[in-house]
């Protein structure tokens, strides 16, 4: 049986609850299922965060992601995949990325998500512009890629 695979892009809130019923719904075909959630996070490297706002290339974007999970459901034998993303503005702890995956053991699963989100974080195509307020002037930064992010690649 060849591997569900669902790519969301959206302005919408990520329905956790429901993505994780998603991924979670199989006919006992996985016996492992992982799930991650990236959230808008404020700690002291953020301080005076108030929000977030990505942007990503419509049609490219869907294009790497789909490439992503191909190579991942043909290097650990997926059975299913679901990466939901947000686009436009988000607030502090608001839900930012959902990967959800399903295979035959709990080793390869764990490993395909951080595959996942390692390859979703540094290829594909979204930008970060974070909005700051501090001591009572507002200030956008766009973020830049980190090394240890680059460095995560190495492994894969």
């Amino acid at each position: 049986m060849p591997a569900v695979k669902q790519i969301i892009i959206t302005d919408q809130p990520l329905d956790i609850a429901a993505l994780n019923q998603t991924i979670q719904s199989n006919q006992g075909e996985s016996g492992a299922s992982v799930i991650f959630t990236g959230n808008v996070r404020v700690s002291d490297e953020e301080q005076g965060l108030t929000g977030m706002t990505l942007e990503h290339y419509p049609g490219m974007t869907e294009l790497l992601l789909d490439e992503i999970l191909v190579q991942a459901i043909d290097r650990w034998q997926l059975n299913q995949v679901l990466v939901a993303h947000r686009v436009g503005h988000l607030s502090p702890g608001e839900p930012i990325v959902f990967v959800g995956t399903c295979g035959l053991h709990r080793k390869e699963t764990f490993e395909s998500t951080e595959f996942i989100m390692d390859y979703l974080k540094n290829k594909a195509t979204f930008w970060k512009k974070e909005h700051y307020s501090k001591n009572g002037a507002n200030q956008d930064v766009w973020v830049e890629s980190k090394q240890s992010d680059l460095d995560a690649l190495e492994r894969w």
